[in-house]
């Protein structure tokens, strides 16, 4: 057999598909298939599985928050036409707006614009309100990116577990 020949090689170091689906699919995919039972997103918390009070998905959740930011976008122009868009103080504005107004309507409406486009809202999971520095503190994190884009089994990012809310579906 010739050196180049992928049959001549050991098993444990040919890829094959089956590895790289586990792969694709991630760690939770990989670990039900490896007959693990995590349950459903919100199963833990006490949600139900589908419909209304479920675990809004990553879909709706980021489809939200563009219909957010290109509302905020088009806000920060409106009131500082003075700075061209796509400049850096049209960012800095944008993001200041977003702040604010996420803020605003996740403490007062528990949803944004966005959020109440796609179905989705966020919750307590004390049952209560949301109190302001929560808002607060769950949009500084979102406005970092990297907390929301980190999330565990449930669908719930890190901004979501230090704030002690989840985004469920509405309708």
């Amino acid at each position: 057999m010739a050196k180049d020949d992928p049959a001549s090689e050991p098993a444990s170091t040919r890829l094959d598909r089956k590895d790289v689906g586990s792969w694709i699919s991630g760690p939770r995919g990989a670990l039900e298939d490896a007959g693990i039972d995590l349950g459903y997103r919100g199963e833990r918390l006490g949600l139900p599985e589908t419909g209304v009070g479920s675990v809004a998905g990553f879909g709706r959740r980021l489809v939200a928050l563009c219909i957010d930011w290109i509302a905020c976008a088009l806000i920060a122009q409106l009131l500082f036409p003075q700075y061209a868009y796509g400049s850096a103080r049209s960012a800095v504005n944008t993001m200041i707006v977003f702040f604010i107004v996420k803020s605003l309507f996740t403490w007062l409406g528990g949803a944004t614009a966005g959020q109440r486009i796609l179905g989705t809202r966020v919750i307590s999971m004390n049952g209560g309100i949301i109190q302001p520095w929560w808002a607060l503190l769950r949009t500084a994190l979102v406005c970092l990116v990297i907390p929301a884009a980190i999330w565990n089994r449930d669908g719930r990012g890190l901004q979501d577990l230090i704030c002690r809310t989840v985004e469920v579906r509405s309708r």
